[in-house]
């Protein structure tokens, strides 16, 4: 019987109707799990006055749903791992809509905060297996563009979410931007049909005839008779312990993937929970101040898509270095009195290099790990960027009952790119010389990186 490994099959692969309706149904999963995230900074100013929250209360209301999220990544990307990625991803779905729905009837902050909470749970659990999951089917060469393109979708779900507020807000109240969230699930059925599961689970389970089958559509010009048996040369059995991460040479890099995590998430959510209220504060109406958030997630579309581009032609952990230098400066100088065309300018900037740089950092991450452990590697490094995350609106909060100058709080919020920069660097000294991929290309990634 001959054997054929499917890792150089799918890296060697055209690209295919089955490569867009992968990335194009993680993309669209992704919209609405960026609706999610992004829902609590367009209603905060409403609800800090309909209940009367203080800052410190907004920020830690802000964080219940990012609490989820480390644990839903921590639950999910390990289980998807013995499940299978379609059910994880199938039921993080479910999960995070049901319950942004079911926010929507909450009369009490502590309501409000545990539907967030089991919202938070399902997001965290999609993100990681939507992004192991298309890793393990684009073509290396461009690998890290159809990750980016995908994880757009994250920040048209923030656009999304922003553009309807202006609108509904005013007219409806805050409850019709949570009501709105039930909409997707009639999607649901389309998901369960043409989403693929995972190769490398099938072939885990023994499902040789299912894992050719799927291969077929991936590189359709492959002869794959019932005379072939399928391999992974990386291949290993479900049930992956969080220690392999640190393994064969990784655990610096895992350290400094989890720092940049931890540094990226705290300044996404941070300014993703408190751009609106923050604006409001220094006298812009609450629709300018969501146009700053829409901005801000426009600005993340651009980054992400422009910064996929730029992973597969050059070194992926040096973009990811340049955009959060970048980023920095411009959260910095988001304090400062500017006209109103610069000031925009600067929230792009800020929103293409902070949730941007995210989407790269779980391409970087997805491509650092084997395939038989990535979901682990996903799952664990947006665990623990996701306490950045609970981190980020309590900063603001804090910082907003300090009173402080509008400028100093875009300064602390600036810090985190500049240790996040560093430690990409540290990573990038690591492990250069070590692996080709991040000498060179990541083009030239093998898939198991």
């Amino acid at each position: 019987m001959k054997t054929l490994d499917v890792n150089q099959v799918i890296d060697n692969a055209r690209f295919t109707r089955f490569h867009w309706m992968v990335t194009l149904l993680c993309g669209l999963l992704l919209v609405f799990d960026g609706y999610d995230l992004f829902i609590f900074g367009a209603v905060l100013p409403v609800l800090m006055k309909e209940w009367g929250l203080s800052p410190v209360q907004a920020g830690a209301l802000g964080s219940y749903a990012l609490f989820g999220m480390m644990f839903g990544a921590f639950i999910f990307g390990p289980l998807a791992d013995r499940i299978g990625r379609k059910k994880g991803v199938a039921i993080s779905f479910v999960l995070f809509s049901i319950a942004t729905f079911m926010s929507g009837f909450a009369t009490t902050p502590t309501e409000f905060g545990i539907f967030r909470f089991i919202a938070g749970l399902g997001c965290g659990g999609l993100m990681p297996n939507a992004v192991a999951l298309i890793n393990e089917y684009a073509p290396k060469r461009a690998r890290s563009t159809l990750v980016a393109l995908m994880f757009s979708g994250y920040s048209l779900g923030g656009v999304l979410c922003a553009g309807l507020g202006i609108y509904m807000l005013p007219r409806f109240g805050w409850q019709s931007m949570f009501f709105a969230a039930a909409l997707p699930l009639v999607l649901l059925p389309l998901i369960l049909w043409k989403l693929p599961e995972s190769v490398g689970f099938l072939l885990r389970q023994g499902q040789q005839a299912k894992a050719r089958q799927m291969l077929s559509q991936v590189a359709p010009d492959v002869a794959m008779g019932s005379d072939v048996q399928l391999m992974q040369t990386d291949a290993k059995g479900a049930g992956v312990p969080m220690l392999d991460l640190f393994l064969k040479g990784r655990a610096m890099g895992t350290f400094m993937i989890w720092l940049s995590f931890f540094c990226c998430l705290l300044m996404v959510y941070a300014l993703g929970s408190w751009l609106p209220k923050l604006m409001a504060t220094a006298g812009y109406s609450l629709g300018s101040s969501l146009s700053f958030l829409l901005m801000l997630n426009f600005g993340g579309v651009v980054g992400a898509i422009a910064g996929g581009w730029l992973g597969d032609r050059f070194s992926l952990p040096k973009v990811v270095l340049a955009f959060f230098a970048l980023g920095t400066v411009a959260i910095a100088l988001l304090g400062i009195n500017s006209p109103m065309p610069v000031l925009y300018l600067l929230i792009a900037i800020a929103g293409a290099t902070t949730i941007g740089t995210q989407i790269l950092l779980y391409a970087n991450t997805a491509q650092f790990y084997p395939q038989a452990i990535r979901s682990t590697g996903l799952g664990w490094a947006s665990g623990v960027g996701r306490t950045g995350a609970i981190v980020g609106p309590l900063l603001g909060g804090w910082l907003m009952a300090a009173a402080l100058p509008l400028h100093m709080n875009f300064l602390v919020f600036a810090v985190p790119g500049l240790v996040a920069a560093l430690a990409i660097g540290f990573f990038i000294l690591s492990y250069r010389g070590k692996q080709e991929a991040l000498s060179v290309s990541v083009a030239a990634v093998r898939p198991a990186l």
